[in-house]
């Protein structure tokens, strides 16, 4: 691809593998509802609590690695977390059936993933620092490209063996172990141990205020997090919502994975439009996540009206321009305006996001067993508005924050 010319090569080495472990990953989290709802036979109120444990599974592994990012080093953190969660995958076929087991196995695999979510997007700020907010965004691409080529599978593989899945997410998970392996040693070798004292990948130990201390810093992530926490909620009503709504109707499986393929072609192909909705009308990161909840809101009311696959065609149309402002936008903003504090901003914010995995695929699950997609869609269009709001009031308590930062830098 011509684009990757313009990037050294260590960082088209870890778009390419980023690229590889997301596609891994995506065989596996569309299918998780289908699996329980269709494989194991059970309602959507069991899949929702799967989800459930998966996600608070999540919130403790996204809080803890942010928190333990200087601690225990990003060497150990990525790639310990990134064996466990290939051990963790590897064990589902074994386990197939016995239901107690399933539970707290899903709940560590959901730890095992998110730990190491924060300790990568905080390695790249630092790594990168000069160019952090364009790779974000284009990490966030290469991911996508994965997951596209990834839920392309998804479907087909269900219909063979849903522990296909699950188990080439495991071979993906095990091999993005190698090679941060490889690639941290190499780093090492090349410029001395990853601390503090080197300049260019700025990974310091924590020497000012305690985990409190940050977190009184309301204004830096709450309002920001609860937005967050809403939006995840919201895109809960694709898995517990449109996926059984699917099975339900007598469509294919694969159906629901072309909605994901989708979403991850038009991640890559849709650059030129969202990049255009920066620049005339979301220009700041806190505009981009206010600009991502209007089309989050729009993509439901969508669902609640048009209720057929015609519809969830266009509302994940909305829904993915949604997601590209926001993913990018919130590590970006995190990075730019906490320094070195930037990992556990980022832990919490996305513990926070993944608080609202917790609770939505319970709720929704629960909604669809008593009255069908109808009520679920109208739950993510309220949820929706409320994210608008969220994002909207963070928005505004920051919005002379570049202005104080930059006086404090002068000062």
């Amino acid at each position: 691809m011509k684009f990757l010319q313009q990037y050294p090569k260590e960082v088209r080495a870890f778009l390419i593998a980023s690229l590889v472990n997301s596609a891994g990953g995506s065989l596996m989290w569309p299918l998780t509802t289908m699996y329980v709802f269709d494989e194991l036979g059970r309602s959507m109120q069991d899949a929702g609590l799967v989800i459930l444990l998966q996600s608070m599974g999540g919130i403790a592994g996204q809080l803890l690695g942010g928190a333990m990012y200087h601690r225990i080093g990003v060497k150990r953190l990525i790639v310990g977390s990134l064996v466990l969660n290939a051990v963790g995958l590897f064990s589902l076929p074994f386990i197939h059936g016995f239901w107690p087991l399933l539970l707290p196995m899903m709940l560590f695999i959901g730890f095992c993933n998110a730990i190491s979510l924060p300790a990568i997007q905080a390695f790249i700020g630092f790594r990168f620092a000069d160019r952090r907010g364009e790779l974000f965004n284009v990490i966030y691409v290469a991911n996508n490209i994965g997951i596209a080529l990834g839920t392309a599978m998804s479907g087909f593989l269900a219909e063979i063996s849903y522990h296909l899945s699950f188990v080439a997410n495991g071979i993906t998970s095990l091999g993005f172990a190698v090679f941060f392996w490889i690639y941290l040693m190499r780093l090492d070798g090349a410029e001395g141990e990853l601390t503090s004292q080197h300049p260019k990948v700025k990974n310091p130990l924590p020497a000012g205020p305690g985990a409190w201390a940050l977190l009184a810093n309301i204004r830096i992530y709450l309002f920001m997090g609860l937005g967050s926490l809403f939006m995840w909620f919201g895109v809960s009503v694709w898995n517990t919502g449109v996926s059984p709504h699917i099975i339900s109707e007598g469509m294919s499986k694969a159906a629901f994975s072309y909605l994901w393929t989708l979403n991850g072609i038009l991640i890559f192909v849709a650059q030129p439009l969202t990049t255009l909705i920066k620049r005339w009308f979301a220009r700041t990161e806190t505009a981009q996540m206010t600009f991502s909840a209007l089309f989050y809101t729009g993509a439901y009311m969508i669902i609640v009206v048009m209720n057929n696959y015609p519809g969830f065609m266009l509302g994940m149309v909305l829904a993915t321009l949604g997601e590209m402002l926001v993913s990018p936008a919130i590590p970006a903003f995190i990075a730019d305006r906490t320094g070195n504090n930037a990992p556990f901003y980022i832990g919490v914010a996305g513990g926070m996001g993944a608080a609202g995995r917790v609770i939505g695929p319970y709720a929704m699950g629960t909604l669809y067993d008593g009255g069908g997609l109808t009520p679920v869609a109208w739950l993510a269009v309220g949820i929706a508005v409320m994210s608008f709001f969220s994002f909207m009031v963070h928005a505004r308590l920051n919005k002379n924050f570049p202005d104080v930062l930059k006086k404090s830098q002068r000062e």
